[in-house]
């Protein structure tokens, strides 16, 4: 560089132009890295893999080491020095590297260098693929800006980088508190641990099931859910920070994932009708690679060359796209952008194009997941699992803003269960436009509750339950009395996350235990709720059991155990349903009813392990409720070995006086029209055993 400046006497050096090289920044190449099968799912030919060779020798003075020439630190595991590798930087060691199956969070990473304003060099009017957002936060608070901290390099859709992995933050109260120091780490150790996933075989990771679907998916729900309740106890909001993508890391990091082999036709484990709130849940379990494009596919070698197929994509109106009937797809291809000052780009046969055409040829099976809007979250999105389609046929048309786009026709498979189509029909049922067949009473609540509750049968003549009173909620004959009164809150306006001078968090550990949505965010052994001597308002986040229910809730007629009950909008995992309504009576005093919640009972915790000699869910105090005469819906909800619902035990304390309750929570994400279940638990003493026909994989065969 030397012998291209020139120094005149005192005149400032020029620039030889001429020994000036075009030299492109890193971040514009395009990495290539193999998938877990030895095979590409990027391009089609493959270009040669992204390699970067480290200087020799030690970095000058002053210069700090930086990114991808970071040297990896000696144990190889993440946060434990600040000058590690990031994680999924390609010919480095580590986790990610070339002989592990990659992480899809980093090849998405690599984006388009952005301008000064945070937006790339032209402006898009097409969103990403399937209308999903980095920025757009689909937890139970809004965020955005929160980064996963993978690879330094630019946030997809955000324009914002990604830093290598950070220690522990502290959870903080309000301004000015002790901070509390939250370690997510361990909780995370705790939580694998519990569920068995902390080393389970290679085999298993590749090819998933049911039951280990489920754990992956409860594990990444309940540490998201976790973390949510920290960040907003930090800075009161929770905002700026997105727990489902560090959760989503943190657990792709230890391989706590499944299906990570693509695949043609059905993810094992996963059921067409599953229902996903986050695009990270997707990827965890295989369902759907990419964390923002809608088109998924693999290269296979069909003959002397490689060429992509489509396995899956994902349509929730970020293009275009026309639903049909729910046989029917419309799918618009990805790309297609027009600048600020009007010049359009069409969209190219290439990457999930190609292999969506070349899938028209082959005549393969693709997966199709439709997302929907989340009523209850409005900038959310609701992922259905709609099962496996062909493409009959593709063509090419301008879109709205003048690029040429390319659409693709999409026929359901036939014979697999209902379900797109199943969420337009309740829809039709809302609106009025078609009315639910088998309906014996429009609104079994007679106005008690704030929805309607419906009765059904549509399986024989039954005309309805034998006859009840119904009761929205619990009947003491006198409160239990406390030994010393209990402190009332003073928050007018609600509880708020963080505040340190609300006497109902500090009873909850400092902690809201439900976020905005009503998703109850840990499970404790008691859960202190706002009293009527507190000053807050009955729609406080701290009332949350207090309210009735949230979804529109049925009581339908099942083919073999009598009455149930199940939702007709999607409940989240953590979701509140209902509390248990009944008058409350002795231990002991119900011989002949069956329609007793003893809390007394043992019953299974929520981890994966079911031992009931395990007593720790004993509550810290004997409550029995009766609904035979009196009660609300929670009366017909049937037993499950393997139930979607939680039950938790509650207080609202005014003075020296308390009443208990019983909340149900999901414990899953459960799909509309899925029945609503809960273990009935085990008496030791009581051997009068009834037979079980829940049909569940790991039914005991009967309950109490």
């Amino acid at each position: 560089m030397e012998q291209g400046l020139r120094s005149e006497g005192n005149n400032p050096p020029s620039i030889d132009k001429t020994r000036v090289l075009d030299v492109k920044p890193l971040r514009c190449l395009a990495p290539v890295f193999p998938s877990p099968n030895g095979m590409s799912s990027v391009s089609t030919p493959q270009p040669s893999p992204f390699v970067c060779v480290p200087p020799t020798g030690p970095f000058p003075p002053g210069v700090a080491p930086f990114y991808p020439f970071v040297a990896p630190n000696e144990s190889g595991r993440p946060g434990e020095s600040s000058q590690q590798t990031p994680s999924g930087v390609p010919n480095q060691g580590g986790p990610f590297g070339f002989a592990q199956p990659i992480s899809p969070v980093p090849l998405n990473s690599f984006r388009t260098p952005t301008t000064a304003n945070g937006n790339s060099g032209r402006s898009r009017r097409a969103v990403d693929d399937d209308d999903y957002s980095n920025s757009q936060d689909q937890n139970d608070q809004f965020a955005s800006g929160f980064s996963v901290h993978v690879n330094n390099v630019e946030d997809s859709g955000t324009g914002k980088k990604r830093g290598r992995p950070k220690k522990p933050r502290r959870a903080q109260q309000a301004e000015g508190s002790t901070p509390l120091e939250v370690d997510v780490e361990p909780l995370l150790t705790q939580l694998l641990t519990s569920f068995k996933l902390v080393d389970f075989d290679q085999v298993k990771k590749a090819d998933g099931d049911k039951e280990l679907v489920g754990r992956v998916l409860l594990v990444f729900d309940l540490f998201r859910r976790r973390m949510t309740q920290i960040d907003e106890s930090r800075d009161g909001s929770g905002s700026g920070r997105r727990p489902d993508l560090k959760a989503s890391n943190m657990l792709m990091t230890k391989g706590v994932r499944t299906n990570q082999t693509k695949r043609i036709g059905n993810a094992p484990g996963i059921e067409v009708g599953d229902i996903f709130f986050f695009r990270m849940e997707l990827c965890l379990v295989g369902l759907h690679a990419p964390t923002m494009a809608g088109i998924d596919y693999m290269s296979v070698k069909l003959t002397m060359d490689e060429e992509p197929l489509a396995v899956s994509i994902v349509s929730s109106g970020g293009y275009d796209d026309d639903g049909g009937d729910g046989d029917v797809l419309i799918y618009t291809g990805q790309g297609g952008v027009q600048r600020k000052d009007g010049q359009v780009f069409d969209q190219k046969l290439e990457r999930g194009n190609l292999a969506l055409e070349k899938s028209v040829h082959r005549a393969n099976e693709v997966r199709v997941i439709r997302g929907v809007k989340d009523v209850a979250y409005p900038t959310g999105k609701i992922y259905i699992y709609d099962g496996l389609y062909k493409i009959q046929e593709s063509w090419a048309e301008k879109n709205k803003v003048g690029c040429n786009v390319f659409k693709y026709k999409l026929l359901r498979v036939p014979g697999q269960p209902e379900a797109f189509k199943v969420w337009k029909s309740i829809q039709q049922w809302k609106d009025g436009v078609a009315s639910r067949v088998g309906v014996i009473l429009p609104d079994l609540t007679s106005g008690a509750e704030s929805q309607p509750v419906c009765l059904v049968n549509d399986v024989d003549d039954e005309k309805g339950p034998a006859y009840f009173t119904y009761i929205p909620s619990l009947k003491y004959s006198k409160p239990f009395v406390m030994p010393r009164p209990s402190p009332s809150c003073h928050c007018v306006g609600g509880c708020q996350p963080g505040d340190s001078n609300c006497a109902c968090i500090q009873s909850n550990g400092g902690f809201l235990p439900y976020s905005s949505l009503g998703v109850l965010l840990s499970y404790k052994a008691l859960i202190h709720e706002c009293g009527s001597a507190c000053s807050c308002p009955p729609n406080c986040r701290n009332r949350m059991s207090q309210g009735g229910p949230k979804a529109r809730l049925e009581v339908f007629k099942t083919k073999n155990r009598g009455w149930g009950l199940r939702s007709w909008d999607p409940i989240r995992g953590g979701g509140f349903i209902c509390e248990y309504a009944g008058e409350v009576i002795d231990a002991g005093n119900y011989s002949d009813d069956n329609y007793i919640f003893d809390a007394t009972r043992i019953y299974a915790p929520l981890e994966a392990e079911r031992d009931y000699n395990d007593e720790s869910r004993k509550v810290p105090f004997p409550l029995v409720i009766s609904a035979k005469n009196g009660g609300n819906i929670s009366r017909f909800m049937n037993h499950s070995c393997s139930p979607n619902v939680y039950w938790q035990l509650v207080v609202r304390q005014s003075n020296n006086e308390a009443t208990y309750h019983i909340a149900f929570f999901a414990i899953r994400h459960i799909p509309p029209m899925q029945e609503l279940t809960f273990d009935y638990g085990m008496d030791k003493a009581d051997h009068r055993r009834k037979k079980c026909l829940c049909g569940s994989l790991n039914c005991r065969g009967y309950f109490y």
